[in-house]
């Protein structure tokens, strides 16, 4: 089966509110981004990399995968954040505003010199110039694992609206999606910024995994459960997928080349999805 690692819910979490920290760790999230720059007022951001350093250092987040969310280099903290968190016990580094292979290269360049040649990457696709060259940006480097997509930001960028529908943002979401998925990595959609709307939430939700998207950014612990559901698979669907794999191995012990599940057609492709449900399933029993 393949390898995953479940990302159906990441959360920022400030790094200038020490009590959010704390919080962190007893939350139901798949993953845990620790933001040290929107988040962030420009008289904390020192405070905030300190709390955040003490944070991952001292407390245990679990199975939470813990990301921190770096200044930008163009900015006067972004060396000092990857310098505090290259040798830091944390899962990866997350860039903002990414647009270019030249600022890619800088990152590792910059990383690998603090220390931190073993840390994977990830990269915001958050603007106009990112999206139209995401894959080039996102193939640049090895490092890269996960994109996420910023789109508060792009919004503002486009000069366009937040609407319930998205439709305006199909084209910038699915070329994103279609770039992760040429080169194998993971995708998360974008916040809700209307965080007490479940309803709302659940559409956003259900639109994004319907594209392809691994998961969804957070921004308040109450949106966890629902994207937990909505990415993940009920109990039916991993019923379904083990039918899949029985009656697929039944069909090659008979030498078929096709097997057929409740009237419809199991061919290569349905035994490979199978596989992934499952192996989804597994990441999640085993942690």
């Amino acid at each position: 089966m393949p390898d995953i690692r479940p990302r159906r819910s990441v959360l920022y979490m400030p790094g200038a509110n020490a009590r959010a920290l704390e919080k962190a760790a007893s939350l139901a999230c798949d993953a845990l981004i620790f933001d040290l720059e929107d988040a962030v007022s420009v008289d904390a951001k020192a405070v905030a990399r300190q709390q955040v350093v003490e944070a991952v250092t001292a407390r245990d987040y679990g199975h939470r995968e813990k990301v921190v969310r770096v200044n930008g280099l163009d900015t006067e903290w972004g060396a000092a954040d990857v310098q505090a968190f290259a040798r830091a016990p944390v899962d990866a580094l997350l860039f903002p505003k990414m647009e270019s292979t030249q600022q890619v290269a800088d990152i590792v360049a910059c990383v690998d010199a603090a220390g931190g040649s073993h840390l994977p990457l990830w990269i915001m696709i958050e603007t106009p110039t990112g999206v139209m060259d995401v894959r080039s940006v996102a193939a640049s480097s090895d490092r890269i694992r996960v994109l996420v997509m910023g789109t508060s930001d792009l919004v503002k960028e486009l000069r366009a609206q937040h609407t319930e529908s998205r439709s305006n943002l199909n084209f910038a979401l699915q070329q994103c999606v279609l770039a992760a998925r040429s080169l194998g990595l993971d995708i998360l959609d974008g916040v809700h910024l209307d965080f007490r709307n479940e309803d709302t939430l659940r559409v956003a939700c259900d639109q994004a995994r319907a594209m392809g998207f691994d998961g969804k950014t957070l921004i308040h612990p109450s949106q966890v459960s629902v994207a937990n559901e909505i990415f993940g698979y009920s109990s039916e669907a991993l019923e379904h997928a083990r039918g899949v794999l029985d009656v697929w191995a039944e069909a090659q012990a008979q030498g078929k080349g096709v097997a057929v599940l409740d009237g419809q057609l199991v061919e290569n492709l349905h035994v490979a999805e199978a596989e992934r449900v499952l192996a989804f399933a597994e990441a999640l029993a085993v942690r």
